[in-house]
This record gives C-alpha cells, structure tokens and sequence, in this order.
C-alpha cells in the first residue's frame, strides 16, 4: 500500500508537561458487530485529535427480513503495574474515555461488561466479594484494598492480584499496603435491530489516550538515533518532517529540539468485521490544530482540507493498517514547526 507522509502542525496543549517518565498511549478503534453477511457499513467518518476522537458510521441491512446484532465497543485494557504509566482520560471513573453513543440521533445508555485478570485468570469473583472496585487506578480500590483482612490479602499478593505499594513500605515494619497489579479488561455492548433493507446511523465519540514523553526520544546529540527507525515506519515521517525537526535543534543553544513528544494509536482494523469485510465510503480527517506543532502520519492520498485540518478518503475501505499519529509539541509554546 502506497504512503503520502503528511507533516503539519497539531495544535495541543491538552497533555501534562511529563518529567523523565514516558506515558504509554491506549490503542483504541470503533465498534464491532456480531459477524454478519446481511450488514454491511456504508460509510465511516472518523475524525481524530488529541482532545477527541468521533466516528459516523452508516449500516445497511441489504435483506428483507431485520437483523438483530449486538454491537460492542471494546476499551483498552488497563494495568495496575506501577512500573507502567498509561495515559487514561479519566482515571476515576469506569468509564475512563468519557465514551457516548447514539444510534438515529437517540442517545443510547450501552451496557459495561468488566473483567479483571491476574496471570490471565479471572479473578473478578475475588473482587466482587471483597467489594474492591475494578478500576486498578481508581482511589476506591486502593482504599478498598486498605481494609482487606489479612489473610485475603496475603493470598492474593501470592497470586499475582496486589502488590506491596513500594510508596508506603518504609522497610520499618509498619502497616504493609497494597497496590493493584491486576488487569482490567472493559466491553460497552448493546443489542441494536436492523431494519429490512435499511439504513442504521450510529455515532460514537470518546477522548482518546494520548501517549507521550517530555523530549524527542529519536534525535539527540546533533543526529537522528534511539527510537528513529522504529518511528520511521511507523509514523513515516518524511524529510520534511525530519527538517524541522533539525532545523528546532540548531535554533536552540543546547541543540535538542524542545518538544514535548505525543502519540494517539486508532485501532482501525476492526472495521474489516462487516459483511463484505470493505468499508464503502471511508473518510479520515486529522485536525492540526496549532501551526507551531508538527504531526507525522501515514495515509494515502491525505490532502489539506482547511487551515487546521487533513482528510483522506476512499472507497470500497479495506482496512489493512492502524492509524498511528506522532505530535511534536514545543514545550515553549512558540514553536519551530512549519
């Protein structure tokens, strides 16, 4: 598949300044139906930006006779390891993307399916009976994990459950307290009927996990090295793109271009589960946002659309990539990019 790199500036301020640390994105995608061969997906709208992700999407049921299908949406899963640092929205909340769906126009209320795993064994009874909360970076489990009896904790610490929180043991002999260390896993499903040779409109729209480090972690010491060719091919970063980036290095007397690094991963290969496994009329637009910073992205036939935005369509889709988004944002705010 042929690739146009496109280098443009994305305006975002929406992330924490990091310290040395690096927050892993969450890769997330659409939704997905019960497989069926009288459905198909007329069309998907997708627009990305590092403050909101929205997807419009047409459904046909080509037959005579309604199909009734469920419809799910899947989250990423989430780790309670403390040596990890996701990038999640909403941390407090179950519904950590803010996630929001309606079909024809009507707002509809999905239903959560949670999971939680410990060495990919479920262990959601475990925590249901101790009525510890599923969310691993919720303030209700920790405290929920604060009052479990001894014994229950020290069975499920040799489990792989919890972990001793290396924040609070003093190596003193104090009160020992516990982290989560399970995974979460999290499904939003609905039951959805399509009419007899019918059209279904359903939109969708959620905040996207946006990665990032608090420096280019692919130039440094006046040359392109450390994560370079992984980057390379994954957000195809282009001379262009490259340039500006050298260009940001000489204009600073430390000679690092001083950008904070983002990232945004759509999962869109979910969209291959329809009846004739195309997507009929794709379209994908990026919005650049401010023109000080730089994004790098991989696409085919993307064309400027307006002054802070970048769409590529096609017909007949077959997803056969992810969309995987690489954001420069200068971490003065005034900006190199161009």
């Amino acid at each position: 598949m042929s690739r146009i790199v496109l280098t443009a500036a994305l305006a975002f301020l929406a992330a924490p300044a990091f310290a040395n640390d690096s927050v892993a994105e969450l890769g997330t995608g659409g939704l997905i139906l019960s497989r069926s061969d009288a459905v198909t997906m007329e069309s998907e709208d997708l627009y990305i930006s590092p403050e909101r992700v929205t997807v419009d999407y047409v459904f046909r049921n080509n037959t005579d006779k309604d199909v009734d299908a469920i419809v799910a949406f899947p989250m990423p899963d989430i780790s309670g390891d403390p040596e990890e640092m996701p990038a999640i929205p909403e941390n407090q909340s179950d519904n950590f993307l803010g996630f929001e769906v309606t079909i024809d126009g009507v707002a509809t209320k999905p239903q959560l399916e949670q999971k939680a795993f410990s060495l990919g064994i479920d262990v959601s009874a475990d925590l249901k009976a101790q009525n510890v909360p599923f969310n691993p970076f919720g303030d209700a489990a920790k405290a929920a994990l604060a009052k479990l009896p001894q014994a229950v904790a020290k069975d499920w610490e040799s489990r792989g459950i919890i972990i001793e929180d290396p924040e609070t043991d003093n190596g003193q002999g104090g009160t020992i307290s516990y982290t989560p260390f399970w995974q979460l896993r999290s499904t939003y499903w609905w039951r959805s009927t399509f009419p007899a040779n019918s059209q279904v409109h359903v939109s969708h729209r959620y905040k996207p996990s946006v990665g990032g480090t608090s420096s280019v972690s692919f130039y440094y010491d006046g040359k392109f090295q450390g994560q370079y060719d992984t980057y390379k091919t994954r957000y195809c970063m282009d001379d262009t793109f490259e340039n500006a980036v050298r260009k940001a290095a000489k204009a600073d007397p430390d000679g690092y271009p001083k950008y904070f690094e983002n990232r945004i991963a759509y999962i869109l290969t979910t969209g291959g589960n329809w009846a004739l496994g195309n997507i009929g009329n794709f379209k994908l637009t990026i919005d650049k946002g401010n023109p000080n910073n730089l994004v790098s992205f991989c696409g085919n036939n993307v064309r400027k659309v307006g002054p802070t935005t970048f769409e590529m369509t096609a017909k007949d889709f077959y997803p056969e990539h992810d969309i995987d988004i690489l954001l420069l944002v200068p971490s003065n705010n005034s900006g190199n990019g161009g």
